[in-house]
């Protein structure tokens, strides 16, 4: 059973500012999905949508099969974590924490937040039980008699994800929830949640601008661009399968390199070739697919795919090409190379002996190749990653 259906939404602004264009997309319960786009592209239009923040333009929103459209935000049974701490300042952690479970079960009333804390709805849980082991999971143990002026930026945060987790809602909904902490305690919240959703089969929608976020918690990745769904799959198959040129370069880092070139035929097999004739790539026969016939394509090779000083097995190619930059980046180098009208971008383990200037064989892996059209954008062919 779907959580959600989100069925050909559209949201438009006053002034005819289209947010989102036609969205259809539904999560499975207990899913996790993340939803991955550049500022602007609808992330954060899509969440308010679902909460009933917003109201749609057209369309129907779907909860649990019950058509939620028009419904009010208080009937849909949805924690909406923002991107900024979002604390009562006269509350302490514990009363926060409760917060959430208080409005919706205990009719909202503030002045009584001090009174014993009312047991929870499911199984005899108690909510004490629930705000000390929320508590203990996110670190706040400690602090559970302080007021939010006295919490660190880290620990206000982790008082926000504990109240929806608290509550435990049919859906959750995260508005790029870390972006504000630093990498460590990033790291940190990110592998606790990614174990609740374990434990707790909860259904997630968790948006952010951090591709490796995406790729590491979501079960699902969808991305947005410009309002518009563009992919929607596992975190494998976009890394290796992804449907146009935006959704290529926009996932994986450092980016998907893409050469413009055409596709031809000779005595020597089929090759890919630059606009100005200046270099080519040979392109073997098994891994030519759709992009095998003659025309102008589009190349898009990730930079882990792209070395310098290999020799060329069955599964690729080399090409001359002059070392524009080298840039260590501890066990790792990135190293951009050009010829021509060609410049990509490789990655390497350990360090290179290699300096600006110097022409080296750069080798492509011609089995990890993509090819798009170079008009729409479209993929034509993407290489099986088995070879």
């Amino acid at each position: 059973m779907s959580a959600f259906v989100l069925d050909h939404v559209c949201k438009v602004y006053p002034g005819g500012v289209r947010a989102l264009q036609d969205l259809t997309l539904s999560v499975a319960d207990g899913e996790l999905l993340t939803l991955v786009g550049p500022s602007g592209s609808g992330k954060t239009t899509m969440l308010r949508l679902i909460a009933g923040l917003d109201a749609v333009s057209s369309g129907a929103v779907r909860l649990d099969g019950r058509d939620m459209t028009h419904a009010a935000p208080r009937d849909r049974d949805v924690a909406l974590v923002f991107q900024k701490p979002s604390l009562f300042p006269h509350l302490n952690v514990r009363q926060n924490l409760a917060a959430g479970h208080r409005l919706r079960y205990d009719g909202g009333w503030f002045s009584r937040f001090t009174r014993r804390l009312s047991a929870c709805p499911a199984g005899g849980e108690t909510l004490d039980g629930r705000i000390n082991e929320t508590a203990a999971r996110l670190g706040l143990e400690s602090v559970l008699g302080r007021l939010p002026a006295e919490l660190s930026g880290g620990q206000q945060q982790r008082t926000t994800l504990g109240r929806a987790l608290v509550r435990r809602p049919a859906l959750y909904l995260f508005d790029e929830p870390l972006s504000h902490l630093d990498s460590p305690l990033r790291a940190e919240l990110r592998h606790e949640l990614d174990l609740l959703h374990r434990q707790l089969r909860a259904t997630m929608v968790y948006v952010t601008h951090d591709q490796q976020e995406a790729l590491s918690l979501g079960d699902r990745v969808a991305v947005l661009h410009d309002g518009r769904l563009q992919q929607v799959c596992s975190p494998s198959e976009i890394l290796d399968r992804p449907r146009n040129r935006f959704v290529a370069g926009f996932i994986g880092w450092p980016p998907m390199n893409f050469l413009d070139g055409r596709v031809d035929q000779d005595a020597g097999g089929t090759r890919f070739a630059s606009d100005d004739g200046s270099c080519s790539l040979l392109v073997g026969a098994t891994h030519r697919g759709r992009m095998g016939q003659v025309g102008p394509r589009t190349l898009g090779i990730r930079p882990t795919d792209v070395r310098a000083n290999s020799a060329a097995p069955a599964t690729g190619t080399t090409l001359r090409m002059e070392v524009v930059d080298v840039n260590p980046q501890g066990g790792e180098t990135l190293v951009t190379y050009r010829r021509g009208g060609w410049q990509v971008v490789g990655k390497d383990n350990g360090r290179l002996g290699v300096n600006p200037g110097q022409a080296v064989e750069v080798f492509f892996d011609m089995t990890r190749s993509h090819w798009f059209d170079r008009t729409t954008g479209e993929a034509l062919w993407a290489a099986d990653p088995e070879g």
